[in-house]
């Protein structure tokens, strides 16, 4: 048996703001020294937080995935998204709410549901794609982050084209850039008038969600629409119930979180990874010209979230009682993390990692604590299939109009925005027409 230390695993012994400072600004190499140093477990200590554990060893996160929910509570350690959220969201509740919320969400996720999307999807990511330059410098994740921002709107939301989808767009898309700031994790910065602003957006918001949800309840086939939406009105409590206007509020904040800025930094990282790695383009682009099957698009989307995690860590699981985990025995209040990018990472796991090469996962699937971009366990993203399929799409659209190549001069870094990893640059990338398919010119 591991013998049991009471101490937390050791950690830089900086101040917490210059802690808090490196994680936010220098995540990463921050990451990459605490290994270095302390090895696959270290504790970080921020501004405002509980101490946090980061683990990276696979056996370790198994053991934290698979704790009862009663021992660890990821939903206290995302607190901090409540104001954008919502306190009904699923994000942030435990033990049977989580299980009863999570339960409601899952049917609009399953296999039948994501293929009736799939035409909504093309048509909005067609007509958003289209309007990219192509032959010259273009900044990719900004334009991403819009088609994300649409797709949410039309497949989760359900809106219409018009004023209130305008107006909807126009309000969170300002809500959630000023999210990203880092004035937005730390609770005691939440106030003045930028605050209050954002509040406001909210509360503006929120009315119009409270009006399309009246309007879709008061719809004869209100509930047999495909959006997501639709099923979370047709879903009901385990006493017959429906959800109430706040839980459903809540519930689509949480997705539009989940899947808007995460897919887009995602999309962003893997056009920035094919526009330097030529050899990788060249055999995606030929399986998508003879539309013979998917595996190898599969595959690059699997080292994509391997090689650059936009969530470089799971969500962190509070310790609400004493757990050994590794041989550790830590007490209450305690954050454990398990690392993403670390294990990723690892060349023990991924040999040669810092490599990009999409034939690891053509052979064999992405392990289950080896491959954690959407976390794991009961807690694993629910709208990871949402994502892939939208990803799938995306870069379907793109690559049969146009092959990535790199910007010049421009490396690409990444930076943090509120909990995810996005280009530093952003991602900008030469699309260059691709002339297939061109009938010759007659003499």
């Amino acid at each position: 048996m591991p013998r049991t230390v009471a101490l937390l695993p050791p950690g830089p012994k900086s101040p917490r703001a210059v802690q808090t400072l490196a994680w936010w600004t220098r995540s990463v190499p921050l990451y990459e020294r605490c290994r270095a140093r302390y090895g696959k477990r270290f504790t970080l200590r921020l501004l405002q937080a509980p101490p946090s554990v980061h683990l990276s060893d696979p056996a370790e996160v198994k053991e934290v995935f698979t704790a009862p929910p009663e021992v660890l509570h990821p939903g206290e350690g995302a607190r901090v998204l409540e104001p954008v959220v919502g306190a009904n969201s699923v994000i942030l509740l435990d033990e049977r709410p989580h299980l009863s919320q999570r339960k409601l969400m899952l049917p609009a996720f399953h296999g039948e549901r994501m293929e009736a999307l799939t035409g909504l999807l093309e048509d909005v990511t067609e007509r958003e794609v289209g309007a990219w330059p192509t032959d010259r410098p273009v900044a990719l994740h900004p334009r991403l982050q819009q088609l994300t921002m649409e797709v949410i709107l039309r497949a989760v939301f359900g809106l219409d084209p018009g004023s209130r989808l305008d107006t909807i767009r126009e309000r969170l898309t300002k809500n959630l850039e000023m999210g990203a700031k880092p004035g937005s994790m730390l609770p005691f910065l939440q106030r003045g008038r930028p605050w209050e602003e954002f509040m406001r957006r909210r509360d503006e918001t929120d009315a119009l969600l409270f009006e399309l949800i009246d309007e879709r309840r008061a719809e004869p086939n209100g509930e047999e629409r495909d959006d997501v939406l639709a099923m979370l009105l047709a879903a009901r409590h385990e006493d017959g119930s429906p959800m109430s206007k706040q839980e459903l509020r809540d519930e689509l904040m949480t997705l539009l979180v989940a899947g808007h800025e995460t897919t887009a930094s995602e999309l962003a990282w893997a056009f920035e990874r094919l526009a330097r790695t030529p050899d990788v383009t060249r055999r995606l682009l030929a399986e998508i010209d003879s539309g013979d099957g998917d595996a190898y698009l599969t595959a690059t989307l699997h080292e994509t979230l391997r090689r650059r995690p936009v969530i470089p860590n799971a969500a962190p699981r509070l310790t609400m009682e004493p757990v050994e985990v590794g041989g550790f025995r830590y007490p209450e209040g305690v954050c454990l993390i398990p690392n993403a990018y670390l294990i990723h990472h690892d060349p023990e796991i991924y040999p040669d990692p810092y490599a990009f090469r999409p034939e690891r996962f053509l052979d064999e699937s992405p392990g289950t604590y080896t491959w954690i971009p959407f976390g794991g366990g009961r807690r694993r993203c629910l709208g990871a299939s949402f994502a892939l399929l939208e990803m799938k799409i995306v870069l379907r659209a793109v690559l049969s109009r146009a092959e990535p190549a790199p910007a010049p001069d421009l490396t690409e870094g990444s930076r943090r925005r509120a909990i995810t990893l996005s280009p530093r640059r952003s991602a900008v990338t030469v699309l260059r027409s691709r002339a297939r398919d061109r009938a010759p010119v007659a003499a």
